[in-house]
């Protein structure tokens, strides 16, 4: 996913941050946003989820 979200947004973007986390924590923050939380939903990301999310928040 990070690979492809810089293919996509790499003019927008100013960096992207990867953290090794356990306990089944999945999350995407946009500018210490949180847009993204697998916890939250109970579920991983939908194809395409995170970067509709992103092109909403740019």
């Amino acid at each position: 996913m990070a690979e492809k979200l810089l293919r996509i947004y790499k003019h927008n973007l100013a960096g992207l941050e990867l953290i090794p986390s356990g306990g089944g924590v999945f999350e995407v923050k946009l500018n210490e946003r949180l847009i993204f939380s697998k916890k939250k939903l109970s579920r991983f990301p939908h194809d395409g989820e995170v970067e509709e999310k992103i092109r909403e928040e740019l």
